[in-house]
């Protein structure tokens, strides 16, 4: 591959996604070598050039020899473009350079929510603004995506609960309007940063219950796994609520949901 010369990466150390791609730019040659930075520990050199507060949502991509500062997809179309042209040229086109500058945005201002991190309330840290937009976005993503799954996997019990994607959508939906009316004085500006930990939660969740998906077992195997999924978001999301200095109100009112819906699909299924 060829390395993009002269040039550094500012990445967001605090944010495993970000840390791992941009190792892999210099692990495999497409970066220099020292071919990026930890946003925290910005050298004065960089720092004056970069967009401080940009950065924090566009990852920043410094041009020595320039003097000047890409940010965001352009950052990483142009190292990837170092070595793969034809890729970045394909990408540049209109509608494909669109589509994905806005997954790109989806992605950056929910990162904290995707991953949370334990340091992000300093003026280095590199928290991206909110986005009202994009935050929404991820919240409907997560609910239709994870109906969807729990509506097929609903049919792998073995009673008389037909797969459904309307009820497990109003599941969804209702979990999201109880916290937020339950807990709205509680969180207070903290509100959206905890419903894009609580999406996250559920979709961890259903991502993991695909797998026992794609092979046939007994109902009983499905109910018990489907309880150790439900435990291991438990644990997930006290452990968020505790990344954001949370007590255990929102967990309580979190299982409350969820105990009194099983509660009416079991009343109405038998």
């Amino acid at each position: 591959m060829k390395a993009l010369k002269n040039h550094t990466l500012i990445y967001d150390n605090e944010c495993p996604m970000c840390a791992m791609y941009s190792k892999g730019f210099t692990k495999y040659g497409m970066l220099d070598e020292n071919g990026r930075e930890a946003f925290t520990e910005i050298s004065v050199q960089n720092k004056k050039l970069v967009n401080f507060n940009r950065a924090k949502n566009e990852i920043a991509l410094v041009d020595h020899e320039q003097h000047k500062v890409t940010y965001g997809l352009d950052s990483l179309l142009l190292i990837i473009g170092s070595s793969f042209p034809l890729l970045e040229r394909i990408t540049r086109i209109k509608p494909l350079y669109w589509f994905f500058k806005k997954i790109y945005s989806f992605v950056s201002y929910n990162r904290k929510q995707i991953i949370p991190s334990k340091i992000n309330n300093t003026e280095q840290s590199c928290v991206p603004d909110f986005n009202l937009k994009y935050r929404l976005a991820y919240i409907a993503f997560v609910a239709v995506f994870s109906a969807y799954i729990l509506s097929l996997y609903s049919g792998k019990f073995g009673v008389n609960l037909a797969p459904n994607f309307l009820r497990e959508l109003a599941v969804c939906l209702g979990q999201i309007i109880w916290q937020a009316l339950f807990l709205k004085r509680y969180l207070k500006d903290k509100l959206w940063d905890y419903l894009g930990n609580m999406m996250t939660v559920s979709l961890i969740g259903t991502l993991l219950l695909i797998p026992a998906m794609c092979i046939s077992f007994t109902p009983v195997f499905y109910l018990v796994y489907f309880g150790m999924i439900v435990f291991i978001m438990f644990l997930e999301h006290l452990r968020r609520c505790r990344i954001l200095k949370l007590n255990y109100f929102p967990t309580i009112s979190w299982m409350l949901f969820r105990v009194t819906v099983l509660g009416i699909i079991i009343l109405t299924t038998f």
